[in-house]
């Protein structure tokens, strides 16, 4: 891993703005009033989804994909101009937050200021013509890393915007050489010293199969050399199929066990529910405290819980990524009093540098602990929000659950009602 990534990323909250669709006005300035209620849920990173001007040509849907950027250097005008972002990002850091946004290096828009000027440092078909190597993304062109020319472009201009924002999120991070994100890193850290580097790692099945056409596709192991964080997207297939009830919750527990020793001892992964390319949580949790639950559980384990803007509401559509299509900030619910109980326990350094251990009980239920020095959390997360009485590896007694409320624990058992509870030993039974 990034030798020098700092432990605590995991006692910290992420929160992801699609700047567009984030209100009807989809600006910085609009951004900017709603930054008080942000903080307040705990938030400590902001990531802005891409802020660039985006490519006409092949153009998907009205407005287009921000990820199909013309232009890396500039800023959409649809959003505010590079002093509007000034002020944003100022304003997030009188907040005691941080503001990170998207690189896209991977590839550009057909049309982009880097295809004109300099068409050599692009992928070639066999034909000679501009194309992908995914085939799908037809509304962008892939960039040729075997260009230096092109090495020292991209890192000027991730200079540029280091000397404005905290960090980087890299889009399809694996897409792109390993060495070019280890010369990045080393150089904009002389600029922005504990840069964030946050990476879009991919699914396993995408990265054989990418290696299997002779692309290269790094794993999340060989990116920890290089970003301080990765995606979840290692096992976020695994808790799908576990809410379609396509596989049992005892896999999806060992796939995240498997993680501990899989990675570097100070990793640090993404966990969320949903975000701008997956399904609403919403729309596949419909029971109020299966939600809950679930909830509970990402702040619950190890890494940094991040929330896609409009979750805190319980937002069930998901914004269109080719059309402006504004958050429906008037949601079926109001997760906020429940997130910000999550944030404060989530900042106990035990959930930071603990053994942490995992598994699946009768009736769905998640049994999660983390441990050390005789200090002990233990989260019991019904994924159906169903009451249960399990066993739990706690001294009889009275606990206060942290989520509200107290636990009796008797000859080795509790009982639950369904909603999510983390108890505490060591310093708080009462």
């Amino acid at each position: 891993m990034a030798i020098h990534t700092p432990i605590h990323y995991r006692n910290q909250l992420m929160y992801s703005v699609f700047v567009r669709n984030f209100s009807p006005e989809g600006t910085f300035a609009a951004l900017r009033r709603e930054l008080p209620r942000i903080r307040e849920l705990g938030v400590d990173i902001i990531w802005l989804m891409p802020i660039h001007p985006i490519g006409k040509q092949a153009r998907k849907g009205t407005v287009g994909s921000p990820y199909a950027i013309s232009d890396y250097r500039k800023i959409d005008p649809s959003l505010g101009t590079v002093e509007d972002l000034k002020s944003l990002v100022s304003d997030i850091h009188a907040l005691d937050m941080k503001c990170i946004i998207d690189v896209v290096y991977n590839h550009t828009s057909p049309d982009s200021w880097l295809a004109q000027h300099h068409p050599e440092w692009f992928y070639r078909k066999p034909d000679g013509s501009f194309g992908n190597r995914v085939g799908d993304w037809t509304d962008i062109i892939d960039l040729d890393y075997s260009n230096r020319a092109l090495w020292d472009y991209q890192i000027e201009t991730l200079k540029y915007w280091a000397g404005i924002v905290d960090g980087f999120r890299c889009d399809v991070a694996p897409l792109v050489p390993l060495e070019f994100w280890l010369e990045a890193r080393r150089q904009v850290e002389q600029v922005r010293p504990g840069c964030i580097w946050l990476a879009e790692s991919v699914e396993p099945e995408f990265i054989a199969h990418l290696r299997a056409r002779g692309v290269t596709a790094h794993s999340d192991g060989e990116l920890y050399q290089a970003f301080d964080i990765c995606y979840d997207y290692d096992i976020f297939n695994t808790y799908r199929d576990v809410l379609t009830g396509k596989q049992p919750l005892e896999v999806y527990a060992r796939a995240v066990m498997a993680q501990e020793t899989m990675y570097p001892a100070n990793y640090v992964k993404l966990r969320f529910l949903e975000n701008h390319d997956r399904p609403r949580a919403a729309q596949a949790i419909r029971d109020p405290k299966a939600m809950e639950n679930w909830l509970a559980f990402t702040y619950f384990q190890r890494g940094m819980p991040m929330l896609f803007a409009g979750q805190e509401v319980g937002a069930d559509h998901l914004p269109q990524l080719f059309e402006k299509d504004p958050v429906d900030w008037n949601g079926p619910a109001d997760h906020t009093p429940l997130l910000k109980k999550l944030r404060k326990i989530k900042a106990d350094p035990l959930m930071a540098d603990s053994t942490y251990t995992l598994k699946a009980l009768p009736r769905d239920v998640l049994l999660a602990v983390h441990e050390k020095e005789g200090r002990k959390l233990v989260g019991i997360f019904s994924t159906r929000g169903e009451a249960s009485y399990l066993e739990v590896d706690l001294p009889d007694g009275t606990y206060q659950n942290l989520l509200g409320g107290t636990a009796q624990v008797h000859e080795g058992k509790v009982a639950t009602d369904g909603a999510p509870m983390i108890l505490k030993q060591g310093e708080t039974e009462i």
